[in-house]
């Protein structure tokens, strides 16, 4: 890559306010970046990328994120994920259209899925997809609902 475009003059940060950092001094670079030590107004320490600085890409030392978990911008809750409920999102490597159903070319049969506390639950595998889709959506239903039945639900699909 032709970096002769860019300034070769190094920035000198010392003492500026990025978010809750500031700049206490250059430090060894990271690849070919100029990185800082930065004192977080929580009192730890950090290095940090002059282009992460100045971009607002990081404004803290993680502590931010800690105490508000939702910039993360998704809410795990006991290793569910909020917004992928709320959603019915299908990801984008999905092949059946419908989240938690795919096709096991080695078995020939579509085999069904849910997440549920940061944990997958093999639902069973079925020639039919419509099949498959109905135990999705019966687990669907299960977990959705009140947290005794979702319990109730993982403990026959573990047996």
């Amino acid at each position: 890559m032709d970096r002769s475009s860019h300034s070769r003059k190094k920035l000198d940060l010392t003492g500026q306010r990025f978010g809750r950092l500031t700049v206490l001094h250059p430090v060894d670079n990271i690849g070919d970046r100029t990185a800082w030590l930065c004192r977080c107004d929580c009192g730890r320490e950090t290095v940090a990328k002059t282009v992460h600085l100045r971009s607002g890409h990081t404004t803290s030392c993680g502590c931010v994120l800690a105490e508000n978990p939702a910039l993360h911008g998704l809410t795990y809750i006991d290793g569910t994920c909020v917004e992928m409920l709320r959603a019915k999102t299908v990801r984008r490597n999905n092949t059946s259209g419908v989240p938690g159903v795919d096709w096991r070319a080695d078995k020939q049969r579509w085999r069904a899925t849910i997440c549920f506390k940061g944990k997958r639950y093999y639902l069973g595998s079925y020639k039919v997809f419509a099949d498959a889709v109905a135990a999705r959506k019966q687990a669907e239903r299960e977990l959705h609902g009140a947290s005794d039945a979702a319990l109730a639900a993982v403990r026959r699909w573990v047996r």
